[in-house]
């Protein structure tokens, strides 16, 4: 168990690799040591893809995933760079042999490389005096080469050959350590520039080319094997444009928005250039609203640009990469394919400029910045998107009028909401486009949202939400070219009605609104304000008699204090409770009530709302069944506790009297006696079901006293009475002092002395 706790955390710390003061490469490779420590000294274990030749030194991600670019991998183990095996002894506990460059290819199976370095005279230079680097490509990589390219060479092999192996090397030795990521070198061959990049997985790339075996080190210099032929590159993106008929409409395009002289300039770019094929499928109509609008087309351009350089051999899984438009793409591979956003669409990878790296795409990527509001519409918002078409609404959204859309999801049409008049579903709709466009940002609680037909939507933010009126936004807005779409759970439902009056239109409220008026309460939900009401129906009095209303309206104190326990300020609606976690909200009575919402239902004191976000123009109100009242709050008449125990069945209530009344056996919760003199003898009886009598026995040379505590009750408190004994009383009753004891069904009697306890 220990080896394997110790094993794990080694594992742990190498996933880390932030926190290893090494380059990317140099902590993958020590990551792929940890893993292969099973097989001995000095092994490494790799991913293969099977079908293929490729083998990585793996990320976490892709290890434990057991795939590379959604290709199956097997695990392989060979010996680390610099180590060989040795018969007959486990892993690879010898250090490979040093040797001069042109040797050093022979030691890392660079055979091909190594015959063409006799063939065009090179051997004798990398054999001599001097540091060199040299990136020498695999038996593989001069396999795939074009066969007409590679028998060019062959032909000329005093002067093409040795130029291209010397574009291989560098007149200085670089170990993967000294790459850093964008950084350019000269090479051997007139100085022409090689590029490196040196990714956060681990893989460095010379102009694309993987290094697929790094740092083998040699007497004079260090030996790369890289995955690919490098050929020179001289031009930057704009040049490579500039000869290219197939993206002639890109092209046109860059000039048009600007971005041309930028992809003419040094840096670091990636561009997904889409052919005039791909233009093609956009339509006459919106290519040419789009190469209207300058700010459209730089956004479209822009989008096509990351602001890094990004090799198809770097890329092992999808990620995100920033664009020059602000936004971002996500780039990925399916086997040797590349994708962008999910999709297949790379037509030719990695040609490679001055200033960055060109991939060459079957489709146009349009940006949200570049799209209509309407356009920004998916398929999970279909239904809205064809209601506004249908109803006439799309005709006042043209290209040049901002507007902001609230879109509904799909499932927010219900068969009810379907089957409204058309007149009236049109109306319900206007509701859901407002006249200017607002960003998510810039919304706030309180504010006022016009909409197209005229009215004011009211914004509340929340916690965890943000809503409109009733409807709570869902993630995924989104700004386009003009306007700004959200996202919504449900149909937004405005009202023009105060809480007084839905309550009074609804009719089920009635002895509700009948307690308030003998309350002076029927003012709070009529004037303006911000108000959640807890309406119980008329069912949560159905137990009461004539008697009873009489004598719950008879203390006008009271009810009111029971009337404002339903009432709390500002609106809380069911989307924006916090979800599985109890939401405390002040009522107006001063104490809080306790909300739960889980599974789009809202819980109140534990009990169930059958119906909430009932929007009024001061507030929202919440349906509920059953009388409210603050369990901590205690009830000073016996009369108005029977009748609250009548219509309240979830909580215990209070009453400031030497009795506590509650629901349930009767039972002694705590006893805690402070004696100042040794007591003879002490003995506590508690029997649960029937009142308690508990005796204590101790000397009495007289009759016992009994005092009876009575307490007038005004407003509800908490009250604490001693009794003090003095006497010729027996050593227990010298001085007893009673405290915070909950005594239910009876006063407590001690023989020889009594005390009473008010809770």
């Amino acid at each position: 168990m220990h080896a394997v706790t110790t094993a794990a955390l080694l594992l742990a710390a190498l996933c880390s690799l932030a926190r290893v003061d090494a380059s990317a490469y140099d902590k993958i490779v020590s990551h792929s040591r940890i893993r292969a420590r099973s097989e001995g000294p000095n092994v490494c274990a790799l991913q293969q893809v099977l079908g293929t030749k490729k083998k990585y030194f793996s990320t976490c991600r892709n290890w434990y995933k057991g795939a590379i670019c959604g290709k199956k991998a097997m695990v392989v183990y060979e010996c680390c760079p610099g180590y060989m095996r040795m018969e007959g002894m486990k892993g690879c506990p010898a250090v490979a042999p040093i040797d001069h460059v042109y040797g050093t290819l022979g030691l890392v199976k660079a055979l091909q490389t190594q015959q063409y370095a006799d063939l065009s005279n090179l051997r004798e230079e990398i054999e001599g005096r001097g540091s060199f680097t040299l990136f020498a490509p695999s038996n593989d990589a001069w396999d795939r080469l074009d066969a007409s390219v590679r028998s060019a060479l062959v032909g000329n092999v005093n002067k093409e050959l040795y130029h291209t192996l010397r574009f291989h090397m560098l007149n200085r030795r670089l170990l993967t350590k000294d790459m850093k990521d964008g950084m350019s070198v000269a090479s051997a061959y007139d100085d022409l520039g090689l590029r490196i990049n040196h990714y956060a997985n681990g893989v460095v790339t010379v102009n694309c080319a993987r290094i697929v075996h790094a740092n083998q080190v040699a007497t004079n210099g260090v030996v790369h094997v890289v995955d690919d032929v490098i050929s020179p590159v001289s031009g930057t993106i704009k040049g490579f444009l500039d000869v290219e008929d197939q993206l002639s409409s890109f092209s046109m395009a860059a000039l048009a928005s600007g971005a041309m002289d930028k992809l003419d300039q040094p840096g670091h770019y990636t561009l997904f250039a889409p052919t005039n094929a791909a233009f093609d499928r956009l339509g006459s109509g919106h290519l040419e609203r789009l190469m209207g609008d300058k700010d459209v087309i730089a956004a479209l351009v822009n989008y096509h640009l990351l602001k890094s350089v990004q090799c198809s051999e770097a890329i092992m899984a999808g990620s995100a990469y920033e664009t020059e438009e602000g936004g971002s793409v996500e780039i990925g591979c399916d086997g040797d394919s590349l994708t962008v956003n999910g999709v297949k669409m790379v037509l030719k990878k990695d040609i490679v400029a001055t200033n960055g790296v060109i991939h060459l795409i079957d489709r146009v990527l349009v940006p949200d910045s570049a799209k209509t509001a309407m356009e920004l519409m998916g398929k999970d918002q279909s239904t809205f998107s064809d209601m506004v078409s249908e109803l006439g609404l799309a005709a006042a959204l043209g290209p040049k009028t901002e507007y902001t859309l609230l879109a509904p999801v799909n499932s927010a049409f219900t068969d009810e909401v379907m089957a409204t008049d058309r007149t009236m579903l049109k109306h319900l709709l206007q509701n859901h486009i407002l006249k200017r466009k607002v960003t998510l940002n810039e919304l706030y609680n309180g504010q006022l949202l016009e909409t197209m037909s005229g009215k004011l939507l009211r914004v509340f933010i929340y916690r965890t939400a943000v809503c409109i009126e009733n409807a709570c936004m869902v993630r995924g807005s989104k700004q386009g070219s003009n306007g700004v779409l959200h996202l919504i759970r449900t149909i937004v439902r405005t009202s023009h009605k105060t809480t007084y009056d839905i309550l009074k239109a609804d009719g089920r409220f009635n002895v509700f609104l009948a307690l308030m008026a003998t309350a002076n309460l029927t003012e709070l939900l009529e004037q303006e304000g911000s108000l959640t009401v807890f309406a119980p129906t008329d069912d949560a009095f159905a137990d009461m008699t004539t008697d009873d209303m009489t004598l719950l309206k008879s203390d006008p104190t009271a009810l009111r204090t029971i009337l404002l326990y339903h009432v709390a300020r500002g609106i809380f609606i069911n989307g924006g409770l916090e979800g599985g976690v109890t939401n405390l909200l002040k009522t107006l009575q001063g104490r809080n009530l306790h909300v739960l919402s889980v599974n789009n239902s809202i819980h109140v004191n534990s009990m169930d709302v059958p119906k909430s976000d009932l929007m009024a123009t001061n507030g929202v109100i919440h349906v509920v069944n059953n009388l409210l009242y603050p369990a901590d709050l205690p009830v000073g008449r016996e009369d108005l506790l029977l009748l609250l125990r009548k219509l309240i069945k979830y909580i215990k209530i209070k009453q400031p009297s030497l009795t506590e009344v509650a629901e349930g056996k009767p039972s002694i919760t705590e006893v805690t006696q402070v004696i100042e003199t040794q007591p003879t003898v002490t003995r506590v009886v508690v029997v649960q079901g029937e009142p308690v009598v508990t005796e204590l026995t101790g000397v009495v040379e007289r009759e016992p006293s009994v005092t009876k505590v009575t307490r007038v009750i005004g407003e509800p408190g908490v009250t604490k009475v001693t009794r003090v004994i003095e006497g010729e009383t027996s050593a227990l009753c010298g001085h007893v002092v009673s405290e915070d004891k909950t005594i239910t069904g009876q006063f407590l009697i001690l023989r020889g002395c009594f005390f009473s306890v008010c809770v």
